[in-house]
């Protein structure tokens, strides 16, 4: 029994020592497989502490298992989701050609992905953009690792490429909604193309990629204020201008033909949403659970403040103002996610429903564009409030995850060239695409086509029978 006792204290005493080693490890770096917006805000952290004896990487099941449903999540919210949502507020006679544009962008950009966006974005590279090294997913098999930011525990690489691919399907299926109605499929698709390749790809490695140029810099986009919404809302405003108002725009009503699918397709893209915020922390940890939190509180409170703000200046609120609200309040708090506390994310939904409110009316109305479905009102707006928000409500003394000596106006100026960089980006890659597809094969349908509907005209089908 003695032995016993003493063998018992002896390995109590050496479970203890490597408990302490291992607290004292130092969290990895971000690997060129992993998403380091979510480590951003540890870099604001004190210095790690001295280093420790390296543990073997291994992958974590549970942060598999969540990451599979965490982009299995993102697919939702776009197809059916944000093809429900736009496609609602579609005149009737348009309806199968947004949902046509949403579906089929979704297919080609992942596709272009795996075959070199995945390697422009990660596979490697310098300040502005990667290389070739993993063109056709190279050198990527079922034993290749992406790192999460836990000491030691990995996911599958596999796993991490296809959860970016949704980022940035979703990304240039959200410009959809600027130019609806008018444009041709063969022109939605080349431009998809140009703009995913010049535009997207540069962004994302200079936000998220270890070696990037914003992500050195310290610009905090937890989940794509600006990689995402920025960059979409700037080429849909963009794109507004360039393919032209559509034939009757202020002079014939041109209202959503079912607020009931926006509505279904607006509650896909909040549930969505989880696997978009919540699954860019890459691990089933705490930051997860903020920023799922986090999701569900600045999305309820932006849907409040926008329809509040529609009853005081119209007298009433709406169905379309609860749902364009609560896609507000989910596009602010998605660069911020994983940073800000929950009060935080409430201060900032509240005020992204009354700003985006102003973006898809007065600021529409200054701006003389035909943005269909408020791209950039909704997107754009929201993301340059979240991102500059983000400088703010990270922190600590406003609940956020800073660190101590985190500097509010210090980080709010890194924010603000961090969306400086996307607008100018965006823009100039955006404007030189929509001139490309319109120099060799025309940005519009011809007017006939136009008044008669491009479910009929450019996919010889209807949504309804009539």
């Amino acid at each position: 029994m003695k032995k016993l006792l003493l063998s018992l204290a002896l390995g109590l005493s050496l479970l203890t020592s490597g408990v302490a080693v291992l607290a004292q490890t130092p969290a990895p770096a971000a690997s060129e497989a992993t998403a380091p917006a979510a480590a951003a805000p540890a870099e604001a952290a004190a210095p790690a502490a001295a280093e420790a004896p390296k543990v073997e990487a291994v992958v974590n099941k549970g942060d598999t298992a969540w990451m599979l449903t965490a982009t299995m999540l993102v697919i939702l919210m776009t197809i059916p989701g944000l093809a429900l949502f736009y496609g609602g507020l579609a005149r009737s006679k348009n309806m199968l050609s947004v949902l046509m544009q949403v579906f089929v962008i979704f297919s080609l950009i992942t596709l272009l992905w795996a075959i070199y966006g995945y390697s422009l974005a990660f596979g490697g590279g310098g300040s502005f953009i990667g290389t070739f090294d993993k063109i056709f997913l190279k050198g990527v098999t079922v034993d290749s690792v992406a790192d999460t930011f836990s000491a030691g525990f990995k996911i599958p690489e596999f796993v991490f490429i296809a959860f970016q691919a949704t980022f940035a399907a979703i990304t240039c299926g959200l410009i959809v909604g600027s130019f609806a109605e008018r444009m041709k499929f063969s022109a939605v698709l080349m431009f998809a193309v140009l703009w995913f390749t010049f535009s997207y790809l540069p962004v994302a490695h200079m936000v998220w990629f270890s070696e990037g140029y914003l992500f050195k810099m310290g610009a905090l986009d937890f989940a794509g204020g600006t990689v995402v919404h920025i960059n979409a809302g700037i080429a849909g405003l963009v794109g507004a201008y360039m393919v032209g108002k559509r034939v009757g725009y202020g002079k014939e009503a041109m209202t959503p033909h079912s607020l009931t699918l926006t509505m279904v397709g607006a509650s896909l893209l909040w549930v969505g949403w989880f696997g978009f915020n919540a699954g860019s922390a890459l691990e089933a940890n705490g930051t997860a659970a903020l920023a799922f939190i986090n999701t569900i509180l600045a999305t309820a409170a932006a849907t409040l403040s926008w329809i509040a703000g529609e009853s005081l200046s119209k007298g009433k609120g709406s169905m379309l103002g609860a749902a364009s609200g609560a896609v507000a309040g989910l596009v602010a708090v998605t660069p911020a996610a994983g940073s800000i506390g929950p009060m935080g994310a409430i201060v900032l939904g509240l005020m992204a429903g009354l700003i985006c409110l102003w973006g898809v009316n007065g600021l529409k109305k200054m701006l003389g564009a035909d943005d269909a479905f408020d791209v950039f009102g909704v997107h754009g707006v929201g993301g340059i409030l979240g991102a500059l928000m983000t400088g703010v409500l990270t922190a600590p003394s406003l609940g956020g995850t800073g660190a101590a000596e985190f500097a509010i106006g210090a980080q709010v100026f890194t924010q603000f060239k961090a969306v400086l960089v996307t607008v100018v980006i965006s823009g100039v890659v955006s404007f030189i695409a929509y001139k490309v597809v319109d120099l060799t094969i025309g940005l519009r349908v011809n007017e006939e086509d136009e008044r008669e509907g491009l479910d009929i005209t450019s996919h010889g089908e209807t949504a309804y029978n009539r």
